[in-house]
């Protein structure tokens, strides 16, 4: 019997490592879109102030047409 409660507290043990180490990694996805860069890195430092996102990215790109907008990535 005590080695059958040790085996599962073993097993147990390593199903609790397991599903806590495994965390899914999360994707940037657009937060915002800018017209000026400095609101861009102004929204940005604010959403890591408040606590929304960890990091943050800001690209220069268009989305068709002459029209070119910042956009936040976090």
């Amino acid at each position: 019997m005590r080695k059958l409660l040790a085996s599962a507290a073993l097993v147990s043990g390593v199903f609790l490592t397991v599903s806590v180490t495994a965390a899914p990694a999360q994707a940037d996805s657009i937060r915002y879109a800018y017209y000026l860069q400095a609101d861009c890195y102004n929204g940005g430092n604010l959403g890591i102030q408040w606590g929304w996102w960890t990091s943050y990215r800001c690209v220069y790109q268009t989305m068709g047409g002459n029209q070119w907008f910042w956009f936040l990535y976090a």
